[in-house]
């Protein structure tokens, strides 16, 4: 078929002259412009593609011009297909002289320069492997040695071939360029194309096309091939190339122009050319005219003199290269090809679609090569794109390949323009185009119609900040939310909820941000060259332009107060700085972004901003400059600010400030105020200068220098001052009417006012701060740092929030925790970071500075981390301790790859070296088992999917040994199963495949999907190894991580920069959905435990909703779906205990046709109107089953909405143990219960059965006890002592428990407020602060509930080793006495209620039992007990009867109603489903309102209102945007407490009356009154009868006191949060300091243990403390040191309450601190076992011991030497414990700086480990009755205390201990000693007589225990419980010990 071509004019010479005549003659086509002789006679030189004519007369170039009217085609090939313009064929009319050739150089005489030239050092070499002249160019600068054709612009080379073939060489290490100048056919418009080594990237414009030219190395190690591709010089290597460009095409695809001749070509340095050819043919380089006879090729074969000469032997592509741009020939095919393993290989590499695509390289015949990255087919364009200037909407380039699709050729190209920025269609798939932030839209690829919904995923959340900068974060004009960029995407961030909201469409990372005044528009700006701009709308988030920016990079963006204007700002090519002007206030409206002016400077500029009132005034400054600019008239022009002596400061950035009408400027001292607004700017430097500009003088005002702080001595901490000294770096500041916030370098955020006369607050930052931005209402401080850290800081509270937190560098892989909801990540910023998905914030990160992470894997079933290292270390970390558990050292190698089995018994390591280790992870302290060497492949690079286990724990799969092949062992016994070799899967190729990545499928299929290099996805039997199939290409390159959701529905792929989404079912034509945003390589994908998120790793974290869900699947396609999937064998689904979606098991009856369309009706049986909300799987039903009694025959029939019970026989059920136990559905008379069924299908046995004997995991819901694992409760070695007789009475309990629920109650009338804290109840006087201790649980206690007449309190705890039921305790409130102790649920009580006249109690169970229990008051007895089929949350009694409750739970409210009859009571139930448009699957909160109201939260934030009476819900409104947990109602007025720590007062008093409309009522007549944030999730509430005051618990242990009147909350009790790690106290006991481990540093009033200073540093861990001594000086002097995790040293003022100074002498975390005895130095010992000595004064380490090396340091206690018999000299005498049972003791004198060891003790380990798991501490103390005598406790193989005298050097007694000690103190006072266990135990020894009382009231290990200084009190702690207890007969004992 003949093609048709576009329509394009052949230039033509007019005419020659012939030699000796005078008139003209017509000669052959020649140049345009140009003229030649006619040939006469026997001049012809044969046929055509010979030498032309020859020279004219006088070797000139006539001038004559006329365009020839002849057309031709594009190309001259019949068979490509691909439509043109209409026209004449061109074998017709083509040049007969050009055809089939043209040499170039020959025909236009290069060698005699006169119709071409050159520049620069151009000569003629003989090249060795062409053995011919070659023209060497060559040169530093490119552009300035060249050879040109034709000579000069003026002329024409008129050649129309559409190939053109350039033969060269590119020297080894110089760059070249290539520059062609192309006329169109249309209008001669001279396009120039340019092909170089010198861009890094693809660039274009209306003009010019720019294409990188990209080298292929490949190098070859132990038989292997690694292929590199390297961008810049030529390597050393590189080949003679052959080029071969289709010009007709590179216009068409990239430029929408149809190609009309070849004007000039330029060819630069540095290479060698050969020649230059152009022709209409394509010919192949690598065959020969011979060859193709001979082996009858259908392929064009090079002509002789073209072809490179191949030795014979020899193969053509061992010597040469060849390259063809743009790859267009139909004829090729696309199969991957094995290619050349000789050195080097060039290489074209082009962007993808919009972009130019990428050129072939050929190593192999042509009919076997295949591209480097897939190509789309010109069919694939619907429209060609469009020519963009730089000021209007313009493509980007994408990294997501697009190809062929039937569908997407008859879209609209206004459409596809639209979406072709932000999506690709894939290969039989296609790509989302999020046209908005919210709901993404897909195109549809044709083969997708199956795959729903679409799309499937949806953006919910992204953790990271910055990428290319962090210095750009905004606030938006209402102060709620901010702006800022994480890598390639825009997020906003709701501040107050934590929502994000993205906008998505950049390609690279975002380089700059602004935002107008008025939140209308938002500028984002893209890194790379040439710089791209998108303009948002920002509230719907759809992009209004794009465009393309002149500035090569820019770095600033800028609105002026309109939002009309905007300002860049940044470099060009050449490095210059470039100031633009766009105007923007026609966007919206139908217009373009237009550039008004542009400005090229050689002034540095940090920071550029705008003028409030005037748009058109800027100012800028950076390194010695600071002007003001202007834009007028089109032109942008500026002025300097003379800096007088300031001319050399560094300035690093300014803020405009205004003041309105009739105040004065800050700097206005002397003018009377003006009538207009006035404006200035403040200027900060690196020295810590803060220059004051008016701007109407053009001067600097004045100038403040800020000075770090100074001594301790000093009475002010930090002052500014006009000093030539050492300033601090200020890195940004910003400025508010009031204030002036700055950033500084050290890490500081300081705010001060305008004049700076006194600094205001300061913030500690976690890195250099980077950016400061103050919101517009003034109170809250926006700041970033360059550690990736994002926080403001609350003026008015002065507290500071981290609102996200990030990796510095690309994240490596990830792992999942199913439990507890969490995610580690592993980067290469040296961090191991774990993080809430539901918070998406951080909770934990370890930090290596001597090796880097690179694989991370969650234990399955314990609080763990196991992380591998660079170094081939494998550790393993505690997430309940964040320490260290244990080091295994096995491998030689960088650890690649780590995995742990489902059931938790193996981990899983290997090595760059090779090597397999299996380690048994079941046990606490992990262990290798088995380590197998060269197993392993070491080519691979290191991914996070290069090993895997099955989901059934069976099976291992790794990469090895080689990359060709995968193993498949059995995971116990390291038993190698199977050996695939992959190389052999790709038969068609010519090259070898080798295995990227390995993923199991679902234990029931059997599946093991490999992903290969030649980019797809296999998919192999697990037992045989066979292939069952493969995915299709998954271009551009391999899939680096894969994922198989549990089910097998969905298949995740990450290749480059996109996630792929697949239809695993589908066999046939698969489909599959791709997601772009990162704008780096992701590096894995992972579905989180509960498959309904997916996650993905890279440059950031993403996390993606899943919105389908199989169920849904099924559902939607019917039957169909399911007809192409492979099938599945009965036996092998059988023996997976399991059915797979749509897929029946051998014993069920699998639903009809007719049934599974039914599935896709509506309920009535008709088709849906819409498509369905996806939504989670279905929640099972809150159905309540009931039995008929033995012996009875029971059938259930529905009469309405209620059932009634009829006698039929029925399943066997059996109770759980414990008196009055009934099993739900059992009815024992005895009991009285009779509960008819409610559910909507009767359970069958082994459902029941399973419903009792495994019961459901703990919820989500954050309602349920979260108990605190402890180690041990065992107290069978207890001696109480008898009453009366104790040594200890305990005096106050410090902290609330924030694990109970509802455990905090309040009588108002009556003032009893109670509370727990562990196991205790405490009663407190809320107006004296004197407590009660209710001691007598064996466990936490869950929850707690007073009585309506406020005389009786019931408490419930968990259930513990010790007892197989949770205690309910009932006290006596007027008494403070237990009444009674019941017992009946096995886990946890959820909930405790008294029915409104207090004649029943009702418990519900906790998620471990789900039983609900019915208790009589006037005995206690158990008159029901009932298993419920489901978790409830929430019980209540009706305060309008007591015949009335109500339960909530998963979709359902549960109405109980009790009937008395006699000594029976009857219970109904009736359930209530949640209607379907309220939505909320999750009731977790309910409270009674006025009659006949029911409340309930749900766990989505709803609050929904029930009619009783109806038993339906009538209305619903969005409370919240987290899980309500606490409701209140009183009258009116309604109190919610959700899980976003938000306290909320709701004005329901029109309730009422909108149930009477029903379903139709609105709740626009419930609104929002008050609203308080508190610390924590709200988890306990008790107010007034009124609801005006209340007290609230939250789960950050504090309690507050809440006045809505005022609108304030008051910290009632306040406890910590962590585990407290030391207790010291003041010299004169007035007060005491605490440390805990979420970093604070809190200082108590002894007296009344009330909190009177918190010192916090952030994401560190405070592990030691000492008060300075008495010797120190005044009190005003008194310091704290405190010692944390990272190594640091801080010193802390009591009296002026900040920080004094900081040291840093350890690597590794503080253990242990002592002050010496005259308080000038400090000894402090890390868990390295390294003990410093450091001068306080100072902050000189001037001593460093590392006896202890290797062990940590348990103990430092220093004391005064007294005693001179010890054979030492010193003052001091201290000792050091260390964790490896060794005590070293010393005497020092550290004013003359000598320290000489005294002794050293070394004991045998312990024969068994503590009930922690771990060796227990080694600890020793000073005697305080005897200075040479310690007592040692955690020292040798028994439980003992060892009294070791240094005179005597050996042990002189010994007492015996129930249990290892984990604490240690001894009485200063009295010879007492006391010692607690992690048995939850306190012991109290009397040493001189041996006397002991134990004592209990701790919730679990009590690791601390402090005697005050007077030891008439004693602190013990236990986690984060503090308890002070009094020492009974202190005084009798100080007596005898001082004698008469």
């Amino acid at each position: 078929m003949a093609r048709g071509s576009c329509a394009r004019r052949a230039g033509r010479g007019s005419g020659t002259r012939a030699r000796g005549l005078g008139a003209w003659a017509p000669g052959p086509p020649g140049p345009v412009g140009s003229g030649c002789r006619a040939a006469g006679a026997g001049e012809g030189r044969g046929p055509a593609g010979r030498a032309p004519p020859s020279e004219p007369v006088g070797g000139s170039w006539l001038a004559v011009r006329q365009p020839v009217r002849a057309r031709r085609g594009c190309a001259g090939k019949a068979e490509d297909p691909r439509p043109c313009a209409a026209g004449a064929s061109a074998a017709a009319l083509s040049p007969a002289w050009q055809h089939p050739f043209l040499n170039v150089f020959r025909y236009f005489r290069v060698d005699e320069w006169k119709r071409s030239s050159k520049e620069g050092d151009v000569s003629v070499v003989t090249d060795k492997a062409l053995k011919s002249a070659v023209y060497r160019i060559r040169g530093s600068v490119s552009a300035s040695n060249y050879i040109q054709l034709p000579k000069t612009s003026t002329q024409s080379l008129g050649l129309t071939g559409r190939f053109l073939y350039v033969l060269f060489r590119p020297l080894p290490t110089k760059h070249f360029a290539i520059h062609l100048d192309l006329s169109t056919e249309q209008d001669g418009q001279v396009i120039r194309v340019s092909f170089s080594s010198l861009f890094k990237e693809f660039r274009s414009s209306a003009t010019w096309l720019q294409f990188p030219f990209v080298f292929e190395t490949r190098t070859s190690r132990t038989g292997d091939t690694k292929t590199e591709y390297l961008a810049g010089v030529a390597p050393l290597g590189a080949r003679w190339t052959c080029l071969q460009l289709d010009l007709c095409d590179i216009l068409l695809v990239y430029l929408s122009r149809c190609y009309g001749h070849l004007k000039s070509v330029r060819l630069c340095a540095n290479l060698l050319v050969r020649n230059l050819y152009t022709s209409d043919l394509c010919f192949d380089p690598t065959v020969s005219v011979a060859e193709a006879r001979r082996a009858k090729l259908s392929v064009t074969p090079v002509p002789r003199e073209m072809a490179f000469p191949v030795p014979k032997g020899e193969s053509w592509h061992d010597r040469y290269v060849h390259v063809r741009f743009p790859r267009n020939n139909p004829k090729v095919p696309s199969q991957p090809v094995q290619r050349s393993d000789s050195p080097i290989a060039a290489v074209f590499l082009g962007p993808a679609p919009q972009g130019p695509p990428p050129t072939e390289v050929f190593g192999e015949p042509v009919q076997d090569a295949s591209p480097l990255v897939q190509m789309p087919s010109p069919t694939a364009v619907p429209s060609a794109p469009r020519l963009l200037p730089e000021t209007s909407l313009s493509f980007e380039q994408l990294e997501v390949p697009r190809v062929a699709s039937p569908d997407t050729s008859t879209q609209d190209p206004s459409a596809w323009a639209e979406a072709a920025d932000i999506h690709r269609v894939d290969s039989s798939g296609h790509v989302l185009a999020h046209e908005s932030t919210e709901v993404p839209v897909a195109l549809d690829a044709g083969s997708c119609q199956h795959f729903l919904p679409d799309p499937i995923l949806r953006l919910k959340g992204v953790i990271g900040f910055g990428g290319h900068s962090t210095k750009w974060a905004l606030w938006t004009t209402d102060g709620t939310s901010v702006v800022y960029p994480c890598h390639a995407v825009v997020v906003v961030l709701r501040v107050d909820t934590e929502e994000q909201r993205f906008f998505l469409g950049h390609t690279d990372k975002v380089s700059a941000l602004a935002l107008d005044r008025s939140s209308v528009l938002l500028a984002s700006a893209q890194a790379p060259s040439p710089s791209v701009v998108r303009l948002w709308d920002f509230q719907n988030g759809t992009c209004l332009s794009l465009f393309q920016s002149p500035i090569y990079t820019i770095c600033s963006l800028s609105f002026s107060g309109s939002g009309a204007l905007l300002y860049g700002v940044g470099k060009d090519g050449h490095g210059r700085t470039v100031v633009v002007a766009w105007g923007t206030d026609q966007v919206g409206r139908g217009g373009q972004v237009v550039v008004l002016a542009k400005v090229h400077t050689d002034l540095d500029i940090q920071a550029f901003r705008v003028a409030f009132s005037d748009g058109t005034r800027m100012a800028s400054c950076g390194r010695g400059s600071l002007r003001l600019w202007r834009l007028r008239g089109g032109t942008l022009r500026s002025c300097s600010v003379d800096l007088g002596e300031h001319c050399a400061l560094e300035l690093t950035d300014l803020a405009f400030v205004q003041v309105q009408d009739g105040h004065r400027a800050p700097w206005d001292h002397t003018l009377p105020p003006s009538p207009v607004t006035s404006w200035g700017s403040y200027v900060c430097s690196r020295s810590g200068h803060i220059l004051e500009v008016d701007h109407q003088r053009l001067a600097v005002r004045c100038v403040h220098h800020l000075l770090p702080a100074p001594s301790p001595g000093s009475p002010l901490p930090e002052k500014p001052a006009l000093s030539s000294g050492l300033g601090i770096a200020i890195s940004c500041l910003s400025v508010s009417p009031d204030t002036c916030a700055v950033g500084s370098e050290d890490g500081r955020l300081r705010l001060w006012p305008l004049d700076f006369s006194s600094l205001l607050l300061e913030a500690e930052q976690e890195g250099p701060v980077s950016s400061v931005c103050i919101s517009p209402d003034g109170l809250r401080v926006l700041s970033t740092t360059s550690s990736g850290h994002l926080g403001f800081l609350d003026i008015p509270s002065r507290e500071y929030t981290v609102l996200t937190r990030s990796h510095t560098a690309p994240v490596l892989a990830l792992s999942t925790e199913r439990s507890r909801g969490q995610l580690a990540t592993v980067s290469l910023d040296r961090t191991v970071r774990i993080w809430d998905l539901a918070t998406l914030r951080q909770l934990y990160d370890f930090t290596s500075s001597d090796e880097a992470p690179g694989a991370v894997a969650f234990h399955p079933t314990s609080p763990a981390i196991f992380c591998g290292f660079s170094s081939g270390a494998v550790r393993s970390f505690s997430l309940e301790k964040a320490g260290l558990l244990a080091e295994h050292t096995c491998h030689q190698g960088a650890i690649t790859g780590l995995a742990t089995t489902p059931d938790g018994n193996f981990l899983f390591s290997t090595c760059s070296r090779g090597s397999l280790a299996q380690y048994n992870c079941a046990v606490s302290q992990c262990h290798v088992l088995r380590v197998a060497v060269k197993v392993v492949c070491q080519d691979v690079p290191p991914g996070p999917s290069t090993l895997a286990t099955s989901g059934d724990s069976r099976l291992l799969a790794f990469v090895g040994p080689s990359k060709y092949t995968v193993t498949v062992m059995d995971s116990a016994s390291l038993n190698e199963l199977l050996r695939v070799d992959v190389s052999t899967l790709d038969l068609a190729g010519g090259r070898l495949d080798w295995a990227v990545a390995v993923c199991f499928g679902p234990a029931a299929l059997g599946h093991l999907l490999v992903s290969v290099s030649s980019d797809k996805v296999v998919v192999l039997d697990a037992s045989s190894g066979r292939v069952v199939r493969e995915l299709p290409s998954v271009r551009p390159m391999a899939c680096s991580s894969l994922a198989l959701s549990e089910d097998a529905h969905f298949l995740l792929t990450a290749t480059s920069r996109t996630i792929k989404v697949w239809n695993y079912w589908t066999q046939t034509d698969p489909s599959c959905q791709v997601y772009v945003g990162h704008s780096e390589p992701v590096q894995a994908v992972a579905f989180t435990p509960d498959q309904q998120r997916v996650l993905s790793v890279g440059d950031a974290i993403f996390l993606w909703d899943v919105l389908a869900t199989p169920d849904r699947q099924v559902s939607a396609l019917g039957q169909s779906t399911w007809a192409s999937c492979w099938p599945l064998t009965p036996s092998l689904i059988a023996s997976s205990g399991r059915s797979m979606p749509g897929v029946p098991l051998a014993h069920e009856v699998g639903p009809g046709t007719g049934q599974l369309e039914g599935a896709a009706c509506g309920a009535d049986g008709l088709p849906r109107q819409q498509v369905p909300v996806p939504s989670q799987g279905p929640p099972l039903p809150l159905d309540v089953y009931a039995m008929p009694p033995e012996g009875n025959d029971g059938a259930c029939c529905m009469l309405g909405e209620e059932w009634s019970c009829k006698e039929s026989p029925g399943p066997p059920v059996s109770g759980a143990g414990g008196a009055g136990d009934v099993a739900w559905g059992s009815a024992r008379r005895s009991q009285g219960l009779r509960v008819p069924p409610l559910c909507h299908r009767w359970p069958s046995t082994q459902s029941v059965q399973e419903a009792r004997t495994q019961p459901p995991a703990r919820p989500d819901s954050y309602k349920h006890l979260a108990a605190r694992c402890k180690a041990s409760t065992g107290t069978e070695s207890v001696s109480l002592p008898p009453e009366g007789t104790e040594l200890l009475h305990l005096r106050t309990v410090v902290g609330y428990n924030g694990n109970g629920r509802a455990s905090v109650v309040w009588e108002p009338d009556t003032g009893f407020f109670a509370y727990t804290c562990g196991r205790l109840v405490v009663v407190e006087d809320l107006h004296s602060g004197a407590q009660q201790h209710w001691l007598g649980h064996p466990e936490e206690i869950s929850t707690l509930a007073l009585s309506h007449n406020a005389q009786v309190l019931a408490s419930a705890s968990r259930h513990g080793s010790s007892a197989a039921h949770c205690q309910i305790r009932v006290w006596d409130v007027p008494g403070g006495l237990c009444q009674q102790l019941i017992s009946h649920h096995s886990s946890a009580v959820q909930a405790l209620a008294f029915s409104p006249d207090d004649r029943l109690l009702v418990s519900l169970g906790g998620c471990g039992d789900c039983t609900l229990a019915l208790w009589s008051t006037a005995t206690y007895e158990l008159v029901s007990s009932t298993r419920l089929p489901e978790r409830v949350h929430g019980v209540a009694f009706s305060p309008w009867g007591a015949s009335e409750l109500a339960c909530v739970g998963a979709g359902a409210v549960a109405f109980g109603f009790l009937q008395q009859r006699g000594k029976d009571v009857d219970v109904q139930m009736h359930r209530a489903p949640i209607p379907e448009d309220v939505g909320a699957a999750e009731l977790t909160s309910l409270c009674y309102g006025a009659a006949p109201l029911l409340y309930c939260g749900s766990s989505s934030g709803q609050v929904c209102v029930w009619d009783t009476g109806a038993g339906r819900c009538f209305l619903a409104w969005e409370a919240d945007d987290g899980e309500i947990g606490v409701l209140l109602c009183a009258g009116s007025r309604l109190v919610s407490g959700s899980s976003t720590r938000r306290l909320r007062l709701w004005a329901v008093g029109a309730v009422p009356e909108l149930r009477r409309k029903g379903t139709s009522a609105r709740s626009s007549s419930v609104f929002m009154e008050r609203e308080l944030t508190l610390d924590g999730a709200v988890v306990s509430a008790s107010f007034d009868s009124s609801v005006d005051m209340g007290i609230v618990g939250t789960t950050s242990g504090t309690l507050w006191y809440i006045s809505w009147a005022e609108g304030s909350s008051i910290r009632l009790v306040s406890g910590h949060r962590s585990k407290v790690s030391e207790v010291v106290f003041s010299p004169g006991e007035s007060h005491c300091a605490t440390g805990d481990e979420d970093g604070s540093v809190r200082v108590w009033s002894l007296a009344s243990m009330e909190l009177v200073i918190q010192f916090q540093v952030l994401n560190q861990s405070c592990l030691c403390l000492a008060w300075s001594p008495p010797s120190c000086g005044h009190p005003e002097q008194q310091q704290v040191v405190a010692g944390y995790s990272d190594g640091t040293l801080r010193v802390f003022s009591i009296a002026r309450t900040s920080m004094e100074l900081k040291m840093h002498p350890h690597r590794a975390a503080l253990a242990a601190l002592a002050f010496s005895t005259d308080g000038q130095t400090i000894l402090s010992g890390d868990k390295d076992g390294v003990v410093a000595v450091s001068r306080l004064r100072t902050g000189m380490t001037f001593r460093v011991l590392s006896d202890h090396r290797g062990a940590p340091i348990s103990a430092i206690q220093s004391t005064s030497k007294k005693y001179g018999d010890l054979g030492v000299e010193g003052t001091d005498l201290w000792l050091a414990a260390s964790g490896d049972q060794r005590i070293s003791v010393w005497a020092s004198d550290w004013l003359r700086d000598r320290c000489e060891l005294l002794d050293w003790l070394s004991f045998p380990a312990p024969a068994s480990l503590a009930a922690t798991g771990l060796p227990p501490p080694s600890l020793a103390a000073f005697c305080p009755w005897d200075g040479a005598l310690l007592a040692c406790v955690g020292l040798g193989a028994r439980e003992e205390v060892v009294f070791y005298s240094l005179r005597q050097k050996q042990v002189v007694e010994k007492m015996s201990l129930p249990f290892f000690a984990m604490s240690l103190s001894l009485s200063p006072a009295a010879r007492f000693m006391a010692i607690g266990f992690a048995e939850c135990t306190l012991r109290l020894v009397d040493c001189e007589s041996g006397a002991a009382q134990d004592f209990t009231g701790h919730d679990g290990s009590v690791h601390l225990c402090r005697f005050t200084p007077s030891a008439r009190l004693l602190f013990t702690a236990a986690h984060n419980e503090i308890l002070v207890w009094e020492v009974v007969d202190h005084g009798r004992r100080v007596a005898a010990a001082l004698g008469p």
